[in-house]
């Protein structure tokens, strides 16, 4: 039984609708736009939200959409059949109406209520024959794998099996011996009236019997290398004049070059010399330290001092590098790849003149494979790849096109407009709007970090700093990171840094190490609402996706503090592991919820060391096809300034030039 049969436009028409039942499905249609259609994930043809299941079918020449709703508890085994056989009769009956876009968009409801009746009947000869449909028989045991296993086949047999690689191998010799007779040197010719002389008749007939009776094989000239090698071998065992010569000259090289003192990094009794290097006692040396250690920091300081000022108000976004975007060789080769495969001639040609023609999945296989590889060379995740081209494949498939029109251009535009819309965010991620939310509520605006090592929560936590610094607001930056040696010490340079640019607007908040991260960040949430603070950026460890303990640690953190924003830390030289990454932290976050309380996953992406990759940008259309959560923020750099938005056609332009 279904519940809901619609057939509307990709623009929101709804042209004919079935409904059984006073139950809505807004919001589950609704969902299905927003979460499938638009973001180009239409890879998969069933959805489900709700407690019920969603089957659709895209019409690209019409540019309609077909749609069941069921019951997610029934096997709608007939759900494919229906939706076919409606498509099919729906375009018969009304391809006129559906050609004239204009008569479509000023036609009234009356124009498509005959087609009830059809579906009706549709319908039930849809349902009747799944009721008829034979049920499956289980095979029988004569008719299985495993009845062929018999006992007597299990047992081996050492004569038998001899007998059989002993008649392999004669085969394999004979087919060789006949391969070499086929292939044997033929004398020349020589020409009419010459008289060969007998050297020459001896030497041919040498030749071919040569050829013929002692053919070389490689396997006899392994065993001749085999042979000289062990002949070597056993003759500097017995010790040679070959042998005892090598040995004199080693001999003679040990005795010159004489033995050398070993020193020990830990021994005891070093040296005067070490000692002194290792002597930090003395006022002298740590007055040079220090003094070193801030004429660094101040050379810091003045070089960021010119950025102060430049990044208030929305960050910039990445730049688009102007390119022509003319056809490429390789894409001039599989359009005439496929221009040879349809054939050619002046039919053809002439054919091509008249009309357009409507694309078939042979059309458009060669494009999406070529595609395919383009994308995961620019570090496109092997997953998100695949799914981009079955989608892109699905939005094609059927659509018409101008005669004139090249395929591989075609695909590529399908490409650019899924990508773009990929990237574009569902939602906006506004930070400086949120937090001056947060301050009329009177309290802090609060953003996790998380992430794998080695991946720079640090450091763009403290280019985030910065910005917020720049548009006026005070950060408070919690030390949760108790696991990794130097992490304190790195975000109280930072600190330091930051408050000689703005002064009095950066503070830290640190425990040492080995505390819990969760108590931590609640006691910097708190000193901040005492102290009037207007947010609060939590440092966590970096941690690997199957690291159990640590992921736990990490869902106790976000559970206990909810935070209003958590922020996956990712860089943009991953490729493959990017899916594994965010799949695993999601899980861990899932699993890790309390019951009875939707669970809080990643909410955004902050890219980094994206000037290192060039145009491998693929990091980024992995990290967001897998979360469909947006990209807030991108580090370009190494300095507090080089921080920007994503531009999702910047992002899609280097990855199809």
């Amino acid at each position: 039984m279904i519940d809901l049969f619609t057939i509307f436009g990709k623009g929101g028409l709804v042209l004919w609708c079935f409904q059984e039942g006073g139950q809505l499905f807004t919001d589950s249609i609704n969902e299905l736009i927003k979460e499938v259609l638009m973001q180009e994930r239409g890879n998969s043809t069933v959805f489900k939200h709700n407690n019920v299941s969603i089957k659709y079918k895209l019409d690209n020449e019409f540019e309609l959409v077909f749609l069941v709703v069921y019951q997610s508890a029934i096997q709608l085994s007939y759900g494919d059949q229906l939706i076919s056989d409606v498509q099919k009769k729906f375009r018969d009956m009304y391809k006129n109406v559906l050609c004239d876009n204009k008569a479509l968009y000023s036609s009234s409801p009356k124009t498509f209520e005959n087609f009830g009746e059809q579906f009706q009947k549709i319908y039930r000869g849809a349902r009747s024959m799944d009721m008829n449909r034979p049920e499956k028989v289980m095979r029988t045991f004569e008719e299985s794998e495993k009845s062929k296993k018999t006992v007597a086949s299990m047992i081996e047999r050492p004569a038998e099996r001899a007998a059989k690689l002993l008649k392999e191998k004669e085969q394999q010799q004979k087919s060789v011996k006949q391969q070499r007779i086929a292939t044997k040197v033929v004398p020349p010719k020589k020409e009419k009236g010459s008289v060969p002389s007998s050297r020459d008749e001896v030497t041919a007939l040498k030749t071919d019997s040569c050829s013929v009776v002692c053919p070389s094989s490689p396997k006899s000239d392994a065993e001749d290398e085999e042979m000289r090698r062990r002949r070597a071998e056993f003759f500097k065992k017995k010790g040679g004049a070959g042998a005892k010569k090598g040995a004199d000259s080693e001999k003679a090289a040990e005795a010159k070059k004489g033995k050398q003192a070993r020193v020990w990094g830990l021994a005891a009794n070093s040296n005067k010399m070490d000692v002194a290097s290792l002597d930090y006692s003395k006022t002298g040396g740590d007055e040079a330290s220090n003094t070193s250690d801030k004429e660094e920091d101040h050379k810091f300081v003045e070089q960021q001092m010119q950025f102060v000022g430049h990044l208030k108000g929305d960050l910039p976004g990445l730049d688009e590098d102007q390119s022509d975007d003319a056809p490429s060789d390789e894409e001039n080769e599989v359009d005439a790849t496929h221009e040879q495969k349809n054939g050619g001639g002046w039919f053809s040609a002439f054919k091509s003149l008249v009309g357009n023609k409507k694309l078939t999945a042979e059309d458009i296989q060669p494009a999406l494979d070529k595609m395919r590889d383009t994308l995961i060379s620019k570090n496109v995740a092997a997953e998100p790849a695949d799914k981009l081209c079955q989608s892109v494949a699905v939005k094609l498939e059927g659509k018409v096109v101008g005669s004139f029109s090249r395929v591989t251009s075609i695909v590529k535009e399908a490409f650019r407009e899924a990508l773009v819309q990929l990237l574009t965010p569902k939602r906006r991620v506004d930070i400086l709007r949120d937090v001056l939310e947060a301050k009329r509520e009177h309290r802090p605006y609060v953003i996790v970090f998380c992430g794998v090592n080695g991946v720079g929560k640090s450091t763009n936590l403290a280019k985030i700093t910065f910005w917020l610094n720049e548009n006026g607001h005070r950060v408070l930056i919690a030390a949760g990171d108790t696991f990794r040696a130097g992490a304190v010490e790195q975000l109280r340079t930072h600190t330091k840094h930051l408050n000689s640019l703005h002064p009095n607007s950066v503070q830290l908040y640190e425990q040492g190490y080995g505390k819990d991260p969760a108590g931590l960040a609640a006691a910097a949430i708190a000193i901040a609402v005492e102290r009037g603070v207007d947010v609060v950026l939590v440092d966590t460890a970096g941690r690997m996706q199957d690291n159990e303990p640590l992921m736990r640690s990490l869902a106790k953190l976000i559970r206990i503090n909810e935070p209003d924003l958590v922020l996956f830390v990712g860089e943009a030289l991953v490729g493959n592991d990017a899916v594994d990454q965010l799949v695993k932290f999601n899980q861990a976050l899932a699993d890790h919820a309390d019951l009875g309380v939707d669970a809080r996953l990643i909410d955004g992406i902050v890219l980094t060391k994206f000037d290192t990759i060039d145009d491998k940008v693929g990091a980024a259309i992995s990290m967001t096809y897998i979360t469909g959560q947006p990209i807030v923020f991108v580090g370009t750099g190494q300095t507090y300034k080089d921080l920007k938005n994503l531009n999702a056609n910047a992002v899609v332009h280097s990855l199809l030039k």
